[in-house]
């Protein structure tokens, strides 16, 4: 011990052995820290990306269902406008009952029955080419 003025220096005396293995003891511990830190970062960087697909993907999905509900909305508005339209209509037909009369047999008019030709098709066109010679159609020569 060295007096510096009222204060006791006190200087320890370290052998170089027991220095060197300080050193030793120092660098493992600094190397398995850093191998700790290496191994959470790592880590980090695999769930930041894991979760970066994830959310890509859940993003895809949500694109895909948000595109299937437009659709379904643009089919149920004209739905919509569909049972309009034919509520409408019942409406005014509900509405025009009331304005006809009903009709009892005796109001019916029968009629007799037009018995309809039928010809062939040979017949049909035969006849359009008389038809078309004798209204001068067609004319031979100049």
């Amino acid at each position: 011990m060295k007096p510096y003025g009222n204060q006791l220096n006190l200087k320890k005396k370290v052998s170089y052995q027991n220095k060197k293995k300080f050193e030793k003891i120092s660098i493992i511990n600094i190397k398995l820290i850093h191998q700790i830190f290496d191994a959470i970062n790592i880590s980090l960087l695999v769930l930041i990306f894991t979760l970066f697909f994830f959310s890509f993907d859940s993003q895809r999905k949500w694109s895909n269902t948000y595109k299937t509900l437009s659709r379904t909305r643009a089919i149920n508005n004209n739905l919509i406008d569909y049972v309009s339209k034919i509520e409408e209509f019942y409406i005014s037909e509900l509405e025009s009952l009331n304005t006809y009369k009903k009709t009892k047999p005796e109001d019916l008019i029968h009629l007799d029955k037009i018995i309809e030709r039928k010809d062939s098709l040979f017949k049909k066109n035969f006849r359009s080419l008389i038809e078309g010679f004798s209204e001068s159609k067609y004319q031979m020569g100049y």
